[in-house]
């Protein structure tokens, strides 16, 4: 399948859709499901070296356009670093996908001062601003698809991820604002709010931390990468992967806030010290001494 495009490049003239975090394990599944279409990728994400690695597998696999840049999105001489790279290149793109984000899971009197600016930095900071820089490169004759990582947690007030979840809320709200600003520009804005994804292994021993609900709320990377483009290039809105996922976001829409804020905290204390009974299993009554 080739790229999505409303009009035919000219010759010697390439169309890219640029992934932030395209090394973490839902970015590289979006570079996949990408380059598996026949889409030529820009990949970028903090270190080079996965960034390179990444890029030779989609080539040699797809035989797409793969360039890569890495940066810092949580910096603005990072960003600015980035479109100063695709400037000099004079490249052209149909589509951003912000997948770029980070957690630091805790309760927020415990987290340092520098992991909850790190959080707004890159959550908010670097998502808005590649929003709005990648916007300068976009084709005007065809149309221009945003796709955004927001969370499952947007909708909801979330004890243990307090920071995190408010930033996904401020991504999901910008998101929906956006859509309509740009829609007369030919512009599309989607946004993914995902549950638990197996992306890394802290984030699998959270999933397995949760018991049955984990396992039910999880999805997996490549289905909800395909998902989520599909839906784009449709034109839709939200995209929560899973019928449970979904369920829930209605069931969760029902409820007072502090009254999902409570089942919230609940839920994470009983993972929490299933996570700490896995570590400490000589913690376990009736084991010996």
């Amino acid at each position: 399948m080739s790229s999505p495009l409303e009009t035919t490049p000219g010759a010697g003239e390439r169309r890219y859709i640029m992934i932030t975090g395209a090394a973490g394990g839902l970015g590289k599944a979006f570079a996949v499901e990408c380059a598996s279409r026949g889409w030529d990728v820009f990949l970028t994400d903090l270190h080079a070296a996965p960034l390179h690695s990444l890029a030779a597998g989609l080539r040699a696999t797809y035989g797409v356009q793969v360039r890569v840049q890495p940066a810092d999105l949580t910096e603005p001489d990072g960003r600015e670093g980035l479109f100063a790279a695709l400037r000099a290149q004079r490249l052209t793109f149909w589509g951003l996908i912000n997948v770029a984000g980070l957690d630091y899971e805790g309760r927020f009197y415990e987290c340092t001062a520098g992991q909850i600016r790190t959080i707004l930095r890159l959550n908010i900071e670097g998502t808005l601003e590649m929003t709005h820089g990648m916007l300068a490169f976009r084709d005007p004759r065809a149309t221009f698809r945003i796709i955004t990582v927001a969370s499952l947690a947007a909708f909801y007030p979330m004890p243990v991820k307090a920071t995190y979840a408010a930033s996904k809320r401020f991504l999901l709200d910008f998101s929906l604002a956006l859509r309509e600003e740009v829609r007369r520009l030919g512009v599309t804005v989607t946004v993914l709010c995902p549950a638990g994804m197996p992306t890394t292994g802290e984030c699998i021993r959270a999933i397995e931390a949760q018991g049955l609900m984990g396992q039910l709320t999880t999805q997996n990377t490549g289905t909800a990468a395909a998902q989520t483009l599909d839906a784009a290039l449709a034109g839709r809105a939200v995209v929560i992967p899973g019928a449970v996922n979904r369920l829930l976001h209605f069931l969760g829409g029902a409820l007072p806030p502090a009254l999902v804020a409570r089942l919230v905290a609940a839920r994470w204390e009983e993972a929490h010290r299933r996570r700490a009974l896995h570590a400490h299993p000589e913690a376990l009554p009736g084991q010996p001494a």
